[in-house]
């Protein structure tokens, strides 16, 4: 279980001096058994991740693949498994950001060209947001680029607003780091320590370092919002574990994030088990799709070497492969790529065939994983435990998984996949000898 720290509340109000732009929050009420009693309604907690099309650093951040998944995706899965919100959405100007959006399951808000602006503010789009939604009373700003999020952290701040009556609340992260004065040539010639005594400087397990905001998420109520800021009122942090604080956009690049991600982001209520079976769909997958005829009318196919050695290092890790294709491929030419794997062509139905190999190794679908990258693998990519495509798999195919490798198929995605299993696997192993 995460361990976290509660900041003290601190009251503020309303720092800026502004009258309220909006009105104040109003107690619903529902009756009940017609015994004159009334209840109040709880109020409405909506989380809102604001994902603009315009990106200065990487185009269509927002939705670049991070460990196989899109990048808002990764807080998505956490917003709407924490089961705190009444409503999940995603406020957008851009139409691909729109689908993956409702892709993951959440709603989405079409934010108008006044706040897509690079000059306009996170505060700005909120505002917006809240002008066409007066159901909502609290908002839960997270940031889309904050990828290791877990739900528990989203239900701790819930229950801070909800229960012990903060009216905002946000993110923090404790770093040990000594600060120094910066010299400013006219100005300031020398630097000066601005949190230490250079004289006594302690050693780490002897300070408690500072508490700084890494952007993960704001909650605040709606009256502080309308009066123009996201921290105010009764006041409190939230520390987040360190490993869970990664921001793409200050302090990691996308290699490093990715495999921060792998190692402590959330994927999901469901636990993973150890895979024990990986089936791989041949055309598409294992080669590129290419099919090329001799002057014999003998088919020639082609394989990426790096995906054979994909193969051999699942089956050295004891996870048994299997290869299957709806087509009517020659086993002949498929013998003669010497990857010993059984193999079924010419399947109509692949579902009924990885579940009939499934039974007869006595396994559980969690314990399957499947590369596809076709209509025709979409019930499997979505029974099994883990489940993949290659970068240039159909649409179809790509909304069914957890997983989108960056290689194309027969170029690399086999090998890829079956790194990322590796990379889970550990994870299972770790788990375990908690």
């Amino acid at each position: 279980m995460d361990s976290v720290e509660k900041g003290a509340a601190t009251s503020v109000s309303n720092p800026r001096g502004r009258p309220s732009r909006g009105r104040p929050p109003k107690l619903q009420r529902n009756s009940r058994g017609g015994q004159g009693r009334s209840v109040e309604k709880p109020p409405h907690l909506a989380a809102l991740i604001l994902a603009r099309g315009g990106s200065k650093g990487i185009p269509l951040k927002n939705i670049k693949h991070l460990a196989g998944v899109p990048l808002i995706g990764w807080v998505l899965r956490a917003a709407l498994d924490s089961g705190v919100f009444q409503s999940v959405w995603v406020s957008t100007d851009h139409d691909e950001i729109e689908n993956v959006a409702k892709q993951f399951g959440a709603q989405v808000h079409r934010r108008s060209s006044e706040v897509s602006k690079d000059s306009s503010t996170s505060l700005d789009a909120i505002v917006e947001f809240l002008s066409y939604h007066n159901e909502v009373d609290i908002v839960g700003n997270i940031q889309a680029t904050s990828p290791c999020l877990h739900p528990t952290d989203l239900q701790k701040v819930a229950e801070m607003i909800r229960e012990e009556g903060y009216d905002s609340v946000f993110s923090v992260v404790r770093r040990h780091q000594f600060r120094w004065s910066e010299i400013q040539k006219g100005v300031r010639e020398v630097t000066e320590p601005l949190n230490l005594n250079p004289a006594k400087r302690p050693r780490r397990q002897d300070w408690d370092g500072e508490l700084y905001e890494n952007g993960s998420f704001y909650f605040a109520k709606r009256h502080l919002i309308e009066m123009g800021y996201l921290q105010g009122g009764k006041m409190a942090y939230y520390e987040m574990r360190a490993e869970h604080s990664v921001d793409i956009d200050v302090d990691i690049d996308w290699p490093i994030a990715e495999q921060r991600v792998l190692r402590y982001g959330y994927f999901g209520k469901e636990k993973f088990k150890e895979i024990k079976l990986l089936v791989c769909s041949i055309d598409g997958c294992l080669t590129n799709g290419h099919i090329y005829v001799s002057g014999d009318q003998k088919e020639i196919i082609s394989y990426d070497v790096k995906d054979a050695i994909g193969i051999s290092l699942l089956k050295k890790s004891g996870i048994e492969v299997r290869l299957i294709s709806e087509r009517a491929c020659s086993k002949q030419t498929l013998s003669s790529l010497k990857l010993d794997c059984k193999m079924e062509v010419n399947v109509p139905d692949k579902l009924a065939v990885v579940d009939e190999w499934r039974k007869e190794m006595g396994l559980c679908w969690k314990e399957v994983a499947y590369l596809g990258n076709e209509v025709s693998d979409e019930e499997c990519l979505k029974k099994v435990g883990l489940s993949a495509v290659p970068a240039d798999a159909c649409s179809t195919a790509q909304k069914a998984v957890g997983y989108i490798c960056k290689c194309n198929g027969g170029r690399g995605a086999l090998r890829e996949f079956a790194e990322h299993i590796f990379l889970l696997m550990e994870k299972v192993v770790n788990s375990c000898q908690k």
